[in-house]
């Protein structure tokens, strides 16, 4: 390159608006890197830290309601065990939700939620998992009900003092049961008992109504919309502070 050349370009890029050219770019640059480290982040925090989920049904209010999206924990059961009174998110162990087809969607809509789901953005496999809240952990023996209508874990009642009851109610409709919870399994039952298909209802299933740990996702425990009902759900341990553990085998 002769001198002139070199210093006709200098002189171009010396100019306003070769600076503005160069600028720009580097802009762009910077924000593309940021852009792809961010999403990057969201994936693996979405595969192995927190999953986003929305509630389809009326059987967890008024806890959860209708819409609510939320936050789930999945290191629980990685690096811990489940309590009692915990609310999960957990695959269908078998029979418990209903095989309703869903309507068709274009290609193009069905790209852009699996797009999305990869970076926690959205949901579209929430249909397909159920949420309870946990009464009982492997060993336990769970009954209902006593005289009160209340459920005993381990022969002590428990104040479910989160459950909704229906107008002028003073507990349940009851459903029997008399069950000892095998290993790594859960008891789980929803929030508004007379509007949840739990494991009081599917204990003519293979599973018997318990829920495998295997199958259990994570731990819900945040709403994050509506902003309105931004905040941490409620697991209500001291409802179970008093329940002993289970009797040795």
């Amino acid at each position: 390159m002769s001198d002139q050349t070199a210093s006709t370009s200098d002189a171009a890029a010396s100019t306003p608006a070769g600076r503005r050219r160069r600028g720009w770019g580097a802009f762009f640059r910077d924000l593309l890197v940021i852009v792809v480290i961010a999403l990057l982040v969201s994936f693996l925090v979405k595969t192995f830290v927190v999953r986003s989920f929305y509630i389809p049904s009326a059987s967890m209010e008024n806890t959860l309601m209708v819409k609510d999206r939320i936050l789930v924990d999945e290191l629980t059961p990685r690096f811990g065990a489940y309590e009692r009174g915990d609310v999960v998110v957990f695959r269908d162990p078998g029979g418990w939700l209903d095989q309703t087809p869903e309507p068709p969607r274009s290609p193009v809509v069905e790209g852009v939620d699996w797009v999305l789901s990869l970076f926690g953005l959205s949901a579209p496999d929430s249909d397909d998992h159920l949420i309870k809240r946990v009464i009982g952990v492997e060993g336990d023996h769970v009954v209902c009900c006593n005289a009160l209508g209340q459920t005993t874990v381990n022969d002590v009642p428990i104040d479910e003092s989160y459950v909704r009851l229906a107008p002028g109610a003073t507990s349940p409709s009851p459903v029997p049961y008399d069950v000892t919870v095998p290993d790594d399994s859960l008891w789980v039952l929803g929030d508004n008992r007379n509007s949840s298909r739990d494991s009081r209802y599917n204990q003519d299933q293979p599973g018997q109504g318990f829920v495998p740990v295997e199958n259990v996702v994570g731990r819900a425990f945040l709403i994050t919309w509506p902003f309105d009902r931004f905040g941490l759900i409620d697991f209500h341990h001291e409802v179970f502070a008093g329940v002993p553990a289970p009797a040795a085998k």
